[in-house]
């Protein structure tokens, strides 16, 4: 159950930060009172649905936040604009991870920041930075899961799997090991030049 939380994510003004759970199988939301109030409701004013979420999403940024609805093992962050039941835009940062049950994907949880108020300068910087770092580990996780899928001819969800188990084994974050092995992995795999040729073969070939 998400609950929400006040608490200065950076330097600076405090931020409204809440909670969130979307079930994939079910098509069910559930957030904190935080994260509704963000929209204009009063808690557990309102069920939110799919419809109701990307209904409050900026005009201009509504279709990149659908992208981030489908299906996926993989963390997340975006930064876009919400529009309030009395037309108020505001901005929020939005951070999520995959949600598993049984060791299978069904939906995704994380937190909303609100960071409409987060005027001064450096602030908005600091918060820029966190957003491309979160990016940064999210791209080095993503170039290890490919590497893993052709080390071992497995599916993306496995491979996500292993970095998993392993950061567990070795209590490092899974961002940290991920970048380790991005660095250290590619100079242990060598493709040989039959594979190299098939490889070769497909990207030049017209589709």
């Amino acid at each position: 159950m998400v609950g929400p939380v006040d608490k200065a994510v950076v330097g600076g003004p405090v931020q409204r930060i809440g909670g969130f759970e979307y079930c994939y199988d079910t098509d069910t939301w559930t957030w904190s009172d935080a994260v509704a109030e963000m929209h204009g409701y009063a808690a557990g004013q309102v069920m939110p649905t799919t419809a109701l979420v990307l209904s409050h999403k900026h005009p201009d940024d509504v279709e990149r936040v659908k992208t981030r609805l489908q299906r996926s093992s993989a963390p997340f962050a975006s930064r876009h604009r919400i529009v309030t039941t009395t037309g108020a835009v505001r901005t929020v940062v939005v951070v999520g991870e995959a949600l598993r049950r049984a060791g299978r994907v069904v939906g995704t949880r994380g937190f909303y920041v609100d960071v409409t108020n987060a005027l001064n300068h450096d602030v908005q910087e600091s918060i820029s930075d966190s957003l491309d770092g979160i990016l940064v580990d999210r791209a080095a996780i993503e170039q290890v899961k490919g590497m893993l899928m052709v080390a071992y001819d497995i599916d993306a969800d496995a491979a996500f799997e292993i970095l998993r188990w392993r950061s567990q084994e070795l209590n490092v974050k899974i961002s940290a090991l991920a970048r380790h092995l991005a660095k250290e992995l590619p100079r242990r795999l060598t493709v040989d030049a039959g594979r190299r040729a098939s490889v070769d073969h497909l990207l030049m070939r017209p589709f």
